[in-house]
């Protein structure tokens, strides 16, 4: 189940953000949240949010042997697309997988 919610999330977004990308262009994000506050205050909660991310990630990443730099810059790069493709590949611990039966 929480997988299919992750690849749904990741169709769903993905179609958002390519519909963004086609009318403004990869730089084109970059402009509104200079014009509005308002719009300064979702780019500074949605990097607030990523940067938590990007923790959590770097902690079960050394927890279960996975290279995290890849994933950052993915993050950096691609935003919330990389931690959703983080958790859709995530494998888990062989304490938590044997009760999650």
């Amino acid at each position: 189940m929480q997988r299919n919610l992750i690849i749904l999330t990741l169709i769903v977004f993905g179609a958002l953000s390519g519909a963004a990308l086609w009318k403004y262009g990869y730089w084109g994000i970059f402009i509104p949240p200079f014009q509005t506050l308002y719009a300064g205050q979702i780019l500074a909660d949605l990097t607030i949010a990523l940067t938590m991310v990007m923790f959590w990630m770097w902690h079960d990443a050394k927890a279960t042997g996975r290279n995290i730099w890849p994933w950052i810059i993915g993050t950096l790069a691609f935003g919330s697309f990389a931690p959703l493709l983080y958790l859709l590949t995530r494998k888990l611990p062989v304490n938590l997988a044997s009760s999650a039966h």
